[in-house]
């Protein structure tokens, strides 16, 4: 089950949403900033249907 959560851009501080799949108990991969495009790392840690920490780190 996917789940739709806000985070902001370490670098610039923008707002966007991040989809995560919560069928993955822990999960790293880097995505991208949609308005400075500066990639940084996401760790989250999920049960399936919740997030139960999430990290977004440069």
């Amino acid at each position: 089950m996917e789940i739709s959560e806000r985070i902001q851009c370490p670098y610039c501080g923008q707002a966007m949403e991040l989809v995560v799949d919560t069928s993955i108990p822990e999960q790293r991969f880097t995505t991208d900033c949609e308005v400075c495009c500066r990639p940084f790392e996401v760790f989250a840690e999920c049960e399936p249907g919740e997030i139960l920490a999430l990290d977004v780190q440069s």
